[in-house]
């Protein structure tokens, strides 16, 4: 099995949002808690770093008793490519030499331990050096950057994201098929149509 490390950004302030995203709960848990086990059940025994931000402290008990690294951004206001430069030191420093790092975010609720492995099969199996996940036309997180593939994310501006390198190496990237990344939590209406879908989807109650 490809032996790959993790990224997970939750160094914003939720601006839009009005309140911590990380902290929302969505079925029993906070959307920060149920990624950072997500990424844990994906690492097979990689490193998974959780790169904080604005709310480092509030942060912190929601990840209590997970095998994994937390590193604060200092400079997180400057924008994801700060936060993604801060998770690659911190794996750097750990001494950590994986084949991939794969990159995901907190507000995409749907995103599975099955899911961030196919990226690794995908590379694999393709030989690309980025593979993407593809939802409404489009290429973005969460994303696996191969060995190869890594000085680019270095040399990210702070002020861009992953979604600029797929953009500009198109030719780099492969993609595997995640029509629920389109769901994420950037403003109230769209977490309260995360909560109502959830709602529907429960069985009726018979009692």
């Amino acid at each position: 099995m490809l032996r790959t490390s993790l990224l997970l950004l939750a160094a914003g302030s939720s601006s839009r949002l009005g309140q911590p995203k990380q902290l929302l709960r969505y079925e029993g848990q906070t959307l920060l808690r149920r990624a950072a086990e997500t990424a844990v059940a994906a690492a097979a025994g990689g490193l998974v770093v959780v790169v904080t931000g604005a709310l480092h402290d509030e942060l912190l008990p929601e990840l209590t008793g997970l095998p994994l690294t937390v590193v604060r951004c200092a400079e997180w206001a400057r924008g994801m490519g700060a936060s993604l430069k801060a998770g690659l030191a911190a794996l750097e420093q750990s001494g950590e030499e994986p084949a991939a790092v794969t990159v995901l975010l907190c507000d995409q609720p749907h995103v599975t331990p099955a899911l961030l492995r196919q990226l690794g099969a995908t590379h694999t199996a393709t030989g690309q050096p980025i593979v993407a996940s593809e939802y409404d036309g489009v290429r973005g997180v969460p994303v696996l950057f191969a060995a190869e593939a890594l000085p680019l994310l270095r040399a990210l501006p702070d002020g861009a994201g992953a979604g600029q390198l797929l953009r500009q190496h198109p030719q780099l990237v492969a993609t595997v098929a995640f029509p629920a990344g389109r769901i994420d939590v950037d403003t109230p209406a769209q977490y309260a149509a995360l909560l109502a879908e959830s709602a529907a989807a429960l069985p009726p109650n018979k009692s």
